[in-house]
């Protein structure tokens, strides 16, 4: 089997380079190996991950399905009081403005998308990657995968985007360059779902009954609150690894006594505890894979990066890497860079300065406001990040133009 692009993974990384390749009249190839509906975490969405939906034409089917709409988030502090941290966007004329975007249950959400990418025209594929193809010269020429009925195909592509997410089929197989672990506290997230939780009642933009509420005990020990339908809301209790340990406790037990003793109001808006959902757990932990691109291939996401599991970056990063990657396949494809050692350096280049900046805010350890302030400095009028060739000195700058956020 021949095609121009063959897609490793059809999570929201790889449904939306297929929906953007599209636009480019590129027909790709989606090759996923988990059958959908599947649970996923990372329910609420920042404003400029809702923007790009925009940009796909999203936006009325996501209203139609009645996702909880997010306007911004209240953060109720360790003392009495809270402050309320609205979704921004930067405009055309560099200035900030209001915007909105959603909450989603993912399992549904996954699934629509990648329906639409089939829908526009993508070919999808229920397989597993089990290695590249490569030429003699080390390029990337395709994907070996395995079928459903155990029987192996080889896939010929002139591009292949790994969309695979925390499973780095390239940098697994040894493509790219070295994947290497980062240096973040060793925190933990226990989190699940309960039904009947208590919610503002709308009519102002910071009483929205869909906004995102985060409840701090202190620095490291706090709770968040990710309304995700008309009844079901997203409960996680973020600590340091050591105190979950230390309590000796299921993670069904932890996180339902926690919900009561992290904060009164938190207890307020959960009169009972009633988990809907299995507890699960996710270590706080980030890594970064070097040469993410090269000849014939190209990483999208958490195929390359993956800064945090806690804060929900990892669904922004992945569709809008796959906005900006789609105009430089239809070049790459026409022939150009075609003969460069990395027809893609500058992208890469790009890419890796921009999420350094905000890596570097992650582990400075600023409250979950400081994202949302420093987020629309790190964007350009186009949403596209701002390349900082000094990485480290930039972040704690941006700390200092908003000392009421850190």
């Amino acid at each position: 089997m021949k095609t121009p692009v063959a897609i490793i993974g059809g999570g929201p990384g790889g449904s939306a380079s297929a929906m953007f390749l599209l636009r480019e009249g590129i027909k790709p190839v989606i090759i996923e190996k988990t059958s959908f509906p599947r649970y996923h975490i990372g329910e609420s969405m920042s404003g400029e991950c809702g923007a790009v939906l925009r940009v796909l034409g999203l936006e009325p089917d996501m209203l139609s399905r009645k996702h909880p709409i997010k306007h911004g988030l209240h953060v109720f502090g360790q003392a009495k009081g809270s402050w309320w941290v609205p979704v921004m966007a930067r405009g055309d004329d560099g200035n900030l403005q209001f915007q909105s975007t959603w909450q989603v249950p993912r399992a549904e959400f996954d699934q629509a998308l990648q329906d639409e990418a089939v829908a526009r025209g993508a070919t999808l594929i229920q397989a597993r990657a089990t290695r590249p193809l490569l030429r003699d010269d080390g390029a990337v020429r395709g994907v070996e995968v395995r079928m459903a009925d155990g029987g192996t195909q080889e896939i010929e592509s002139e591009l292949l985007l790994d969309c695979s997410g925390q499973s780095t089929f390239l940098a697994n197989a040894g493509v790219t360059g070295p994947k290497y672990l980062g240096s973040y506290d060793k925190q933990i997230a226990i989190f699940s779902q309960i039904k009947g939780g208590i919610r503002d009642v709308g009519g102002t933009r910071e009483t929205a009954p869909g906004n995102t509420l985060i409840f701090y005990k202190k620095k490291y020990h706090w709770a968040w609150w990710i309304p995700i339908d008309d009844e079901t809301t997203s409960v996680g209790i973020v600590c340091p690894a050591a105190y979950f340990v230390e309590q000796k406790e299921s993670k069904a037990a932890f996180i339902t006594r926690e919900l009561h003793e992290l904060h009164p109001e938190l207890k307020r808006r959960i009169p009972e505890v009633k988990l809907v959902e299995e507890a699960r757990a996710i270590p706080n932990y980030s890594y970064q894979v070097r040469g993410f691109c090269g000849k014939g291939f190209l990483c999208i996401g958490d195929a390359h990066r993956f800064i945090d599991p806690i804060f929900s970056f990892g669904l922004f990063i992945a569709v809008k890497e796959a906005q900006r990657v789609a105009p430089l396949v239809k070049a790459y494809l026409d022939g150009a860079n075609r003969d460069a050692p990395n027809p893609f350096a500058d992208y890469q280049l790009a890419c890796e300065q921009g999420l350094d900046v905000l890596e570097d805010t992650i582990v400075l350890g600023a409250p979950a406001r400081v994202w949302h302030a420093v987020a629309p400095a790190l964007l350009g009028p186009d949403h596209r990040c701002v390349c900082r060739p000094h990485l480290r000195e930039p972040a704690l700058a941006d700390r200092d133009r908003f000392p009421q956020a850190a």
